[in-house]
């Protein structure tokens, strides 16, 4: 059946949510499927779950992963292509600014004051989100509500996601609903794929950038889970191992990521100017995404071709709940974080009625409010 939309809107709508899309990988996943498959029935119901299943099966982040896939679904390669290059792009403009902005002036102290207003707005951003996406795609099938809520679980006291239990999840409901005569691997073609980037070895120019490409490279081959997942791998390599950037200056990056639109990881952009400008930028940017953009492309006419059969079906369904529970559980984690005090629980609180409430209101409207009311509650508390 051919699509009802253009590629052209198709772009424009992820050019939008690029640019406006606040609150990290949760939020994101939220929005798309809110945006294109409640309102505009662009994609369907169970094309949504094989690209967040397929997301979540794959290393690399979430949103952008299932950007990419999205953009598949109709329009192929070049949809794809398309489609994370407009969904990656106005966050990864943002980012050099930001980072020109921090080496010109010496720091952003001022990030860590509208940060305190946004962290607890997006809490109550992602939780509208969560429960949306679980009233939808979980329901009331008892399995299914069993696999979401040991995910939430295992993600909140472990603080991590792992795969095993995704695909555990995936084979359990499969087994449950459709029992098979034999042994049937409806993720095999995702098993090889991430050894492409793992070819990559230390032969090469001896430079900084060089160096970037290669641990950008491998963060976005071999981290699992939603963008924050990618935090600690890259804590470990450019603070511990390179010795790119101080504490401070990591403990900002990640604050710059949190406070600006789009994916995450785009702070693998942020970070890439500190250490080398912005060709160590690009290319940080460039190394962090190429891999997700393969690992979903090469496995999804796989998915599109055998995705309706009742096996595949039932072990997608089986990922999707494990997958909304991880970001679920992921949400008690933020909060942990972000909501310190009484201010900031009752600004999680609020957000979350009024766009309970206002179904319509646009998010960016709460973000820009929380982030000045934030600042303004931060220098009175200091002065």
């Amino acid at each position: 059946m051919p699509p009802v939309y253009t590629l052209r809107q198709l772009i424009g709508y992820f050019l939008r949510l690029g640019t406006l899309g606040f609150g990290g990988p949760a939020a994101l996943v939220g929005y798309m499927h809110r945006d294109l498959v409640e309102q505009r029935q662009w994609i369907s119901e169970e094309d949504y779950k094989e690209g967040l299943a397929l997301a979540q099966l794959a290393p690399g982040p979430l949103a952008a992963q299932l950007a990419i896939y999205l953009g598949y679904v109709h329009f192929r390669i070049l949809g794809a292509t398309l489609v994370g290059l407009a969904f990656v792009l106005p966050s990864f403009l943002m980012v050099l600014a930001l980072g020109w902005t921090y080496v010109r002036y010496g720091g952003l102290s001022w990030i860590q004051g509208v940060f305190y207003g946004v962290g607890a707005a997006v809490i109550g951003i992602i939780a509208v989100s969560v429960v949306k996406l679980t009233r939808k795609s979980v329901g009331k099938e008892r399995l299914l509500q069993g696999i979401f809520a040991v995910l939430a679980v295992v993600t909140v006291v472990t603080e991590s996601e792992h795969i095993l239990l995704f695909l555990g999840a995936g084979v359990l409901v499969w087994w449950v609903r459709v029992p098979p005569r034999f042994l049937q691997r409806p993720a095999t073609a995702l098993l090889p794929l991430g050894t492409i980037l793992a070819q990559i070895t230390t032969t090469g120019p001896n430079s900084r950038l060089w160096d970037i490409g290669l641990f950008f490279a491998k963060a976005g081959a071999f981290v699992f889970g939603s963008g924050l997942a990618i935090v600690p791998f890259l804590y470990s390599g450019v603070v511990k191992e390179y010795g790119w950037l101080n504490e401070k200056q990591f403990v900002d990056a990640v604050a710059v990521a949190m406070i600006t639109p789009g994916p995450v990881v785009i702070t693998t952009g942020f970070i890439g100017y500190l250490v080398e400008g912005t060709s160590g930028a690009s290319v940080a940017a460039l190394a962090t995404f190429l891999p997700c953009y393969l690992l979903t492309i090469l496995p999804a006419p796989y998915f599109k071709k055998y995705g309706k059969l009742p096996a595949i079906k039932a072990f997608v369904d089986g990922v999707t709940a494990a997958a909304i529970g991880a970001i679920a559980g992921a949400v008690v984690v933020l909060g942990t974080r972000s909501l310190t005090d009484a201010f900031t629980i009752a600004l999680a609180t609020v957000t979350g009625l009024v766009l309970w409430k206002y179904q319509k209101l646009p998010e960016p409207y709460v973000i820009l409010v929380a982030a000045v009311v934030g600042l303004v509650v931060r220098e009175c508390m200091v002065v």
